[in-house]
C-alpha cells in the first residue's frame, strides 16, 4: 500500500529524510570513531550540567503532520460496487480497498466454522457440541447475532480479554532475581489485579475509565454511596478499584535498588510500559538521547519519568497506615516487609515526595542537565498546556492526558489491539509502535473511523467487539484462493479470514474443555501452578513468573513477563511436538478423553459412533468416512481395551486441527 504523501518524518528544521541520515551515519561512523569521546565524557558543544539545551530544536507543527499524531476523523463509509455484501460500516472500508485492488471478498464461512471461530475469539474456549447443534438448527435471520450477544455476556469474555491485557501490562507474580530465600519483593497477591482486569472487561468498564483507574485509582472520587477512605491521601477512593493500581504496582523491582542508577532503570520500565501500552510509542528510546525517529525528546522522557520517581510501590491492605507498609521511598531505600501479607493485601502504588527529575545527560545519573518538569509529551499536548502542578506525583494528570478526546493515539491503539484479537493481525501490524519506525495502517480511514466511534459510543469494548464479530469481513471463509493470493499474498486487504494458531492459554483450556475436565465454574482467587497435575482451571489463573515460566507456557510462545509484549511469536519446534507426545499433561488429557467417551457410550455402541462423537467434541464437525476408516484400522492393531482408546485420543488431541481455528 502506498504511503500517503503528507506523512513526514523529517520534523527537525532542515533535517534530511531518515534514509539519507542513515546513509550519512554509515559513511561518517568510521571517521568519527577515532575522535569519539570516552563514555561519560562531554562531546564538543554539549551542555554543561544543569544548563543549556539537551535536544535539537523541533518543528512541532511539522511533527504533528505525521499520520498517528493527527486527530482521527469519522468518515462516511466509502462508496462500493457490491453494496449487498456490506453488513457494517467497517465492511464498506474493507470492500472499497478490495475493489480498488481488483479483489473481491471470500464467501461466508460455513456455520460450523463460524460458531467455532467466534466462540474461540470471544471466550477463548471451543463451543460445546450442544451449542453447535443448536446454532445449526436455528434458521432465524438473527441466530448468529444472538450467539454473539450470548458470548459477549459470558463471564468467559473477561478471561479471554485479560490474557491480552496481562501481556501488555507485563503481569507477573515475582521478580527475575531471587537471592537465597529472600522473596520480600515478590507479589503473592498479584492475582487481585488479574481478577480486577477480568471483572472490568466483563462489566464493560469504559476504556477511558479503565485507563484512569490503572494509573490513579487512589486519586479518583469514589462512586456515590461508597464512603471508603484512602488514609494515605485523605481522598475518597473506591477500594473496589484499588487493585487496578497493580498495572504499576506489579512492575519489576531490580536488584540493589538503593542505587539511583537502578531506580532510573525501574522508571524506564514504567515509562516504556505506559507509553507503549496506551500510546503505541517507544518513548523510552529517548532516555539517553532524543528519539532518532519520532518527535520525542529527552525532556519528554524525563518529564514522564519524574511522575514515576514521585511514586512509590507499596504492598498494603485497604486502610493500612503508611508507616506499616513495605514501601520504596523516593531515595530508593526499601523498608523491611512487616510479615507475610494479609489475604487482602494489594500490590499497588501511592504518591511519594513530588520531584522533577533533571535530564540525565546520555542517561548517566551522575551527569545532570536541566530539570524536566513533569508533563505530557509535547507533540501530543494541546496549545497552552502546562506542566503537572500540585504536590502529587502527576499520575492523575497523566491519566487524563492519555484519555483526553483530542489525544490522537489512545483510542486508535486500543481499537487496533481489539482488531488484532478478532482478525489475527492489527490494521497497524506493529501494535505498540505507531511511530515512524512502525508500520503504516493498511486501512487508515477505517482505523480512524473506528477510533472516533469507539469514543463516541462511550469507549465500550463490548460494543466494538460486537460490530467486528457481526461484520461481513469477519464472517468470511479462511480458504485460500490462488488468484487472490497472487494479488495479495499477505492478505493485507482482508479478502479472507486468516487461519490462526491458538495461543497457549486457549490451547491448554481447550484440552481441558473437550475432555470434560475444565473447572470453568471457579473464577478468580489465588493463582495455581500450571504444571500441577491437579490444576484444571483456566490458564489465565495460572501463576506467571519472571524468574521461570511454567513448562507449558515456555514451550508455546508465552512472552517474557519482564517486559511489555505487543503480540505473540508463533514458532514451530520439535520440542513442542515432543511435549504433545510425552508430557504428563497431554497423557492425562488423553486418558480423560477416552474415559469421557466411554462413560457416555450407549450399550453396544460401535466404535465409529464414538469416533464421530470425539470429532464433534474436539473439532466441532463430524468425522469423514476416511477418518473413521483410519481410526478403525488403528484400533484393530492397538492394545485392547482402554489403552488403545487412550492412544487414539492422544492422536486426536495432538492433531493440528486441535491447535488452529479457521
Amino acid at each position: 500500500m502506498k504511503q500517503p504523501a503528507a506523512i513526514r518524518t523529517d520534523f527537525r528544521p532542515g533535517r534530511p529524510p531518515v534514509w539519507r541520515l542513515l546513509v550519512r551515519a554509515g559513511v561518517v561512523a568510521l571517521l568519527l570513531a577515532v575522535g569519539r569521546p570516552a563514555p561519560g565524557a562531554s562531546p564538543a558543544g554539549a551542555a554543561a550540567e544543569g544548563t543549556g539545551p539537551v535536544e535539537e530544536e523541533i518543528d512541532w507543527a511539522r511533527a504533528r503532520e505525521f499520520w498517528s499524531f493527527r486527530s482521527p476523523h469519522a468518515s462516511q463509509p466509502p462508496p462500493v460496487r457490491n453494496k449487498r455484501w456490506v453488513r457494517s460500516p467497517l465492511d464498506a472500508f474493507v470492500l472499497a480497498a478490495l475493489e480498488a485492488n481488483h479483489l473481491s471478498p471470500s464467501f461466508e464461512a460455513d456455520r460450523r466454522s463460524l460458531i467455532r471461530r467466534v466462540t474461540y475469539d470471544l471466550t477463548g474456549l471451543p463451543p460445546t457440541v450442544e451449542e453447535v447443534n443448536a446454532f445449526l438448527r436455528d434458521t432465524r435471520p438473527d441466530a448468529y447475532e444472538e450467539v454473539v450477544d450470548r458470548l459477549l455476556a459470558s463471564p468467559r469474555l473477561g478471561e479471554r480479554l485479560a490474557s491480552l491485557w496481562l501481556n501488555v501490562s507485563r503481569y507477573a507474580e515475582d521478580q527475575a532475581h531471587q537471592v537465597g530465600d529472600d522473596v520480600k519483593s515478590f507479589y503473592p497477591n498479584a492475582w487481585r489485579y488479574r481478577d480486577w482486569v477480568i471483572r472490568a472487561f466483563n462489566q464493560d468498564l469504559p476504556y477511558d475509565q479503565f485507563v484512569r483507574l490503572q494509573l490513579a485509582a487512589d486519586k479518583l472520587p469514589a462512586p456515590a454511596g461508597n464512603g471508603a477512605t484512602n488514609r494515605n491521601t485523605n481522598t475518597q477512593a473506591d477500594v473496589g478499584n484499588l487493585p487496578a493500581l497493580g498495572f504499576l504496582g506489579l512492575g519489576p523491582k531490580y536488584y540493589d535498588r538503593e542505587r539511583l542508577a537502578v531506580m532510573a532503570d525501574e522508571w524506564e520500565d514504567r515509562v516504556d510500559t505506559v507509553a507503549r501500552t496506551f500510546l503505541g510509542l517507544t518513548v523510552a528510546c529517548a532516555r539517553c538521547h532524543d528519539h532518532k525517529y519520532d518527535p520525542i525528546t529527552m525532556r519528554d522522557y524525563y518529564a514522564l519519568a519524574g511522575v514515576f520517581a514521585s511514586t512509590r510501590m507499596v504492598s498494603k491492605a485497604p486502610g493500612d497506615k503508611p508507616e506499616e507498609l513495605p514501601a520504596v521511598t523516593s531515595g530508593g531505600k526499601e523498608k523491611k516487609a512487616a510479615a507475610e501479607p494479609a489475604p487482602d493485601t494489594l500490590h499497588v502504588v501511592e504518591d511519594g515526595p513530588a520531584q522533577n527529575l533533571p535530564v540525565f545527560l546520555r542517561g548517566n545519573v551522575d551527569r545532570k542537565g536541566p530539570l524536566a518538569p513533569r508533563r505530557f509529551l509535547q507533540v501530543l499536548e494541546p496549545p497552552g498546556a502546562r506542566p503537572f502542578e500540585g504536590a502529587g506525583s502527576g499520575r492523575e494528570q497523566l491519566a487524563e492526558a492519555l484519555v483526553r478526546r483530542d489525544n490522537p493515539l489512545t483510542a486508535r491503539v486500543m481499537v487496533n489491539r481489539l482488531w488484532a484479537l478478532m482478525y489475527g493481525r492489527g490494521l497497524v501490524a506493529t501494535p505498540s509502535n505507531f511511530g515512524a519506525n512502525g508500520l503504516r495502517p493498511t486501512h487508515p480511514g477505517l482505523l480512524d473511523d473506528l477510533a472516533v466511534r469507539f469514543v463516541d459510543h462511550g469507549w465500550s469494548v463490548k460494543g466494538l467487539l460486537r460490530e467486528m464479530a457481526l461484520s461481513a469481513t469477519y464472517r468470511q471463509s479462511s480458504r485460500r484462493d490462488p488468484a487472490r493470493q497472487a494479488l495479495d499474498p499477505d492478505n493485507q486487504q482482508l479478502w479472507r479470514m486468516p487461519r490462526r494458531r491458538l495461543p497457549v492459554e486457549m490451547w491448554r483450556d481447550s484440552m481441558l474443555a473437550v475432555t470434560g475436565e475444565l473447572d470453568g465454574g471457579t473464577q478468580g482467587g489465588r493463582s495455581m501452578d500450571l504444571d500441577a497435575p491437579e490444576n484444571h482451571r483456566r490458564t489465565v489463573y495460572g501463576r506467571i513468573s519472571r524468574l521461570k515460566l511454567s513448562e507449558v507456557l515456555l514451550q508455546f510462545d508465552y512472552p517474557d513477563a519482564n517486559v511489555h509484549a505487543e503480540k505473540r511469536s508463533v514458532t514451530t519446534t520439535a520440542m513442542q511436538k515432543l511435549f504433545v507426545l510425552n508430557s504428563p499433561f497431554l497423557l492425562s488429557r488423553a486418558r480423560g478423553l477416552a474415559a469421557s467417551l466411554a462413560a457416555t457410550a450407549e450399550p453396544g455402541e460401535e466404535n465409529r459412533v464414538r469416533m464421530n462423537r470425539a470429532y464433534e467434541r474436539l473439532y466441532s464437525r463430524p468425522a469423514t468416512a476416511e477418518e473413521i476408516a483410519l481410526g478403525q484400522a488403528f484400533l484393530e492393531t492397538a492394545p485392547a481395551g482402554s489403552a488403545g482408546w487412550e492412544q487414539y485420543a492422544q492422536m486426536l488431541l495432538a492433531a493440528n486441527e486441535m491447535m488452529y481455528v479457521d
